[in-house]
């Protein structure tokens, strides 16, 4: 698959589009997005495997998502089923994403309490204090396992980010899905640094007033994420189509003659979001 490089400004532009696809349908994305929260604080409320349930079947989830994305770009409804509808047909591989996530996370939190050692775990576990010898010992084994954690955790999440799309729209096996989505965000490293440091900027000031700007970011996140898969693997901008015209086909069977289109014909609608690509795309 075509691995598209695109310019830096594209982290800030897939933001702008994340919104535009929001105003489409804006209380549609509300209830997904909540019925998504309430999924995330049912699966907390169970003891001990409660955030292992969740982090197992997100990428179901969020597949759905992407899938509602389509749909409204196609000039369908987004729908609150769009959320379930990935694991339809593909329950097995984004299932498989979460348990490799998952395993990768276990396995960093084991490593970081390995190296920071019995103290740095009692005091973050249970609040334990330790005594003045032992603090510079303890502040170091603890900047040690978070320097660890951020250096195998950056990589894990990128294998994770675009992997729930390749399974859903390409039926790409999810370990080959995680390997191209780590190369994809090798390659875009600089647009997404821009987008996930104006996305955190955004949610801090999204979250001072009692967190109501973020019924509305959270959704362009998720909408901007599509747009992301499409300009880095595609290299298209989103396109939206009226849900009443057909799109013409584009290719055509050797053994039939494309038919001939007379000047009354209409071209199907299209409303196209403009990408700021000044220079042509780089492909792997």
């Amino acid at each position: 698959m075509e691995i598209h490089q695109v310019n830096t400004k594209q982290g800030l532009q897939w933001l702008l589009s994340g919104f535009y696809l929001f105003r489409r349908a804006p209380l549609s994305w509300v209830l997904v997005c909540g019925a998504l929260f309430l999924i995330a604080i049912s699966t907390a409320l169970v003891p001990l495997v409660g955030s292992f349930i969740f982090t197992l079947v997100y990428p179901a989830l969020m597949g759905g998502i992407m899938q509602g994305c389509r749909a409204l770009e196609e000039g369908k409804p987004l729908e609150i089923t769009h959320l379930f509808s990935a694991a339809e047909s593909n329950f097995a591989a984004l299932i498989t994403i979460g348990g490799i996530y998952l395993t990768g996370l276990i396995l960093i939190s084991g490593l970081a309490a390995l190296i920071g050692g019995s103290a740095m775990t009692d005091m973050l576990l249970y609040g334990k204090r330790v005594d003045e010898t032992q603090l510079m010992g303890v502040a170091s084994s603890m900047l040690t396992s978070l320097l660890i954690v951020l250096t195998l955790s950056i990589p894990l999440m990128m294998a994770s980010w675009f992997a729930p799309m390749l399974v859903v729209f390409h039926k790409m096996p999810p370990v080959m899905a995680m390997q191209q989505s780590l190369l994809a965000c090798l390659r875009n490293l600089i647009p997404l640094l821009l987008f996930l440091i104006t996305s955190t900027i955004l949610v801090i000031i999204c979250a001072l007033p009692y967190g109501a700007g973020l019924v509305i970011l959270i959704p362009t996140l998720y909408a901007a994420m599509y747009v992301s898969y499409k300009d880095i693997f595609l290299g298209e901008p989103i396109r939206f189509k009226d849900h009443e015209t057909q799109d013409v086909p584009n290719h055509w069977h050797n053994t039939q003659d494309p038919p001939q289109k007379s000047e009354h014909d209409e071209k199907p609608a299209e409303d196209v979001i403009p990408q700021n690509n000044d220079s042509d795309s780089k492909s792997k």
